[in-house]
């Protein structure tokens, strides 16, 4: 697999997590997945390396199905 960092690499976890959670704020589902969907296209985008994005998609599948 590519070398995908894995380990805490922001400088302020709890800050973006913060961020994160009030760009959802008063959305409605179908609308926080559509946030959460663009969010993702973007920072692929911004990495732009496929096997960097392959491996990512492999341990995310892995940690959703409990297999990591």
């Amino acid at each position: 697999m590519a070398d995908l960092i894995t380990e805490p690499n922001l400088a302020d976890v709890d800050g973006f997590y913060e961020r994160l959670i009030a760009a959802h704020a008063g959305l409605d589902d179908d609308a926080s997945r559509q946030l959460n969907a663009k969010l993702i296209l973007l920072l692929a985008n911004h990495i732009g390396d496929n096997a960097i994005l392959d491996t990512a998609l492999k341990l995310a599948r892995r940690a959703r199905d409990g297999s990591d």
